[in-house]
């Protein structure tokens, strides 16, 4: 299933998209796609639903974050091994964890805002996964049936808020609109195999990351694993989990976002992001 929430932010209405690509209702059965509608048996519900028997949304319409109500929006640094031969740095021995505060969630295609005093607003594909099911020291072999889906995510970064203003990187990953998620949550059984996925991201037309989760390092079962030896991990939870080369950042010279610029971005099987970059003007 694809699964999306729709409509002004705030009050998105959950929905589905149908064999077709046809956004349908899903707000006479769930209320949400969050919490207990991740667990296996809220999902098992819903893919019991005839879609065509679903109102259908017709005309142009937002899409929110694929996933309401989200606890801990976790990431992984360094996660790919020519991601981090750009960067001059090494595949660490263990995942480097760092969160992004959930007030940075925004829609697929909102704009991106460029944070005040900000000159190093940079980009990152990523493969997002969504925990469907209570994850405490699970082992590897056991976590897929963690995993309700996968999402596409841009993990938006500040460079300079990240890397020079000391102490962890959340100071350059959490600003507000730093996190667009979506468009869909497309449940585990669609992808054969979240390691091999083709992933892209482009700048006003320029192709700068051009890569596959092929080259992750540490891979979707092994971080649920793994982040699930530090803490619980809740249905609704998303962990992003790194991104291939070609961040602005890695250029030479370096290229940052600027006021006007726009993001498209995409995952194979997971669907594309367009986000317009905006200068904070408060």
């Amino acid at each position: 299933m694809k699964l999306v929430r729709y409509g002004k932010a705030g009050t998105e209405l959950p929905g589905l998209i149908d064999a077709e690509g046809r956004l349908r209702d899903l707000s006479g059965h769930v209320g949400d796609i969050a919490g207990s509608v991740l667990l296996p048996d809220g999902l098992a519900k819903l893919a019991a639903i005839d879609p065509a028997g679903l109102p259908p949304v017709d005309g142009p319409v937002r899409l929110g974050p694929c996933v309401g109500g989200v606890g801990k929006f976790l990431c992984i640094g360094l996660n790919y091994s020519d991601h981090a031969a750009e960067t001059g740095a090494t595949v660490p021995p263990e995942p480097i964890l760092f969160t992004k505060a959930t007030s940075a969630i925004i829609g697929p295609d909102d704009d991106v805002e460029i944070p005040r005093g900000s000159t190093r607003t940079d980009w990152e594909v990523e493969l997002g996964i969504v925990i469907g099911a209570v994850a405490k020291y699970v082992d590897e072999a056991d976590a897929e049936a963690h995993i309700a889906g996968y999402c596409l995510i841009n993990d938006v970064s500040e460079r300079e808020f990240q890397l020079e203003r000391h102490g962890t990187w959340d100071k350059g990953k959490g600003c507000d609109t730093f996190g667009p998620i979506g468009p869909w949550l497309v449940t585990r059984d669609e992808i054969a195999d979240p390691a091999d996925l083709a992933m892209w991201l482009d700048v006003n037309g320029h192709r700068y990351q051009d890569g596959s989760t092929a080259t992750m390092v540490y891979k979707p079962a092994f971080l649920v694993s793994y982040l699930s030896q530090f803490m619980s991990l809740q249905p609704g939870d998303v962990i992003s989990t790194g991104t291939p080369p070609g961040v602005g950042m890695g250029q030479k010279p370096p290229v940052y976002l600027k006021d006007g610029d726009v993001m498209e971005l995409g995952i194979a099987g997971l669907g594309n992001q367009r986000q317009r970059v905006v200068a904070y003007r408060g």
